[in-house]
């Protein structure tokens, strides 16, 4: 690791400690040259996910998207971002973890349905209705039936 002060190539770790709910690793270091210390953090790296759109297009795994269409369904419902954001990465994991590196917006919308079905089931319904396109009020009717015999 370079120094930042002195830019001598070697240094020694003093200390390490996770970070970020263990997702880094803070290092404390101390250059071998100048004796100066400084601080590094090492990142788990992730390979690209992406994703293969309806129309056959392709890009990349964008978390925000997720989160920015739950907002869109829990609008106006009582359910807390973190929520959201925690099944944003609950899925981004899921995801990460697969061998797929491209994987179908049908797919990740149906881990978001699935989940958020658990958190609000009226923000399940919204963006049901829009994720499956509901042609008419009979289709939401069935999606209204299936969530009431579940329970």
């Amino acid at each position: 690791m370079k120094c930042p002060f002195c830019g001598f190539v070697e240094s020694k770790v003093i200390d390490s400690r996770p970070a970020e709910e263990y997702s880094t690793i803070r290092r404390r270091r101390e250059c071998l040259s100048c004796q100066k210390r400084f601080t590094t953090y090492e990142n788990i790296e992730r390979l690209p996910l992406v994703v293969v759109k309806r129309d056959g297009s392709r890009q990349s795994f964008d978390k925000s998207k997720l989160v920015n269409s739950m907002l869109k369904a829990c609008e106006k419902r009582s359910v807390p971002l973190s929520s959201l954001e925690a099944i944003a990465d609950d899925i981004e994991q899921e995801l990460q973890s697969s061998f797929e590196r491209e994987t179908s917006t049908a797919k990740i919308g149906e881990m978001l349905m699935h989940r958020l079905q658990s958190v609000d089931e009226v923000a399940y319904v919204r963006f049901a209705s829009v994720y499956r396109s509901f042609k008419d009020i009979n289709t939401f009717l069935e999606e209204l039936n299936k969530l009431l015999h579940e329970k």
